[in-house]
């Protein structure tokens, strides 16, 4: 059994330099930063390796209940129903949901991208993606941007 990933709230300049900087290459790359990643990194003074060693580790903290608009990535079996009972959790939580798509299944899976206001939350969106994920029919969920 895998171990669930435990998330720490840290100062940056606590942080070795190399997470700071995979972060600055994160941040040009979202605010529509002109080039490929290998320019990027040459530029902030990371290499490519440690960029993509450590950008899924790192995230910038945000107030995530202040109207935020958060995406899932749910890898869901292909059932009839599954679906409808997914959105019952977002509704059961006071998420807005703003778009949805969904892949055709493959291999008895399709993958469902959610976009979703998070600003009437009655839950943090941690506990969120936690029930999310425990669903019968979902295989995996996280949270893709916001």
């Amino acid at each position: 059994m895998t171990q669930k990933p435990k998330y720490y709230i840290v100062e940056a300049a606590a942080l070795p330099e190399a997470f700071q900087k995979a972060a600055e290459v994160k941040r040009i790359l979202s605010s529509g930063g002109k080039g490929k990643v290998n320019r990027i990194t040459q530029e902030v003074g990371i290499s490519r390796s440690a960029y993509y060693k450590y950008k899924d580790s790192i995230f910038p903290f945000e107030n995530l209940m202040a109207g935020r608009i958060i995406t899932f990535q749910i890898n869901l079996r292909d059932e009839a129903g599954l679906l409808s009972q997914l959105l019952q959790i977002f509704a059961d939580a006071g998420a807005n949901i703003l778009t949805i798509n969904q892949t055709i299944p493959v291999g008895g899976f399709a993958l469902l991208t959610i976009s979703a206001e998070t600003i009437d939350l009655s839950c943090p969106v941690e506990v969120l993606l936690r029930q999310i994920e425990q669903h019968a029919g979902v295989s995996r969920a996280e949270i893709l941007a916001g």
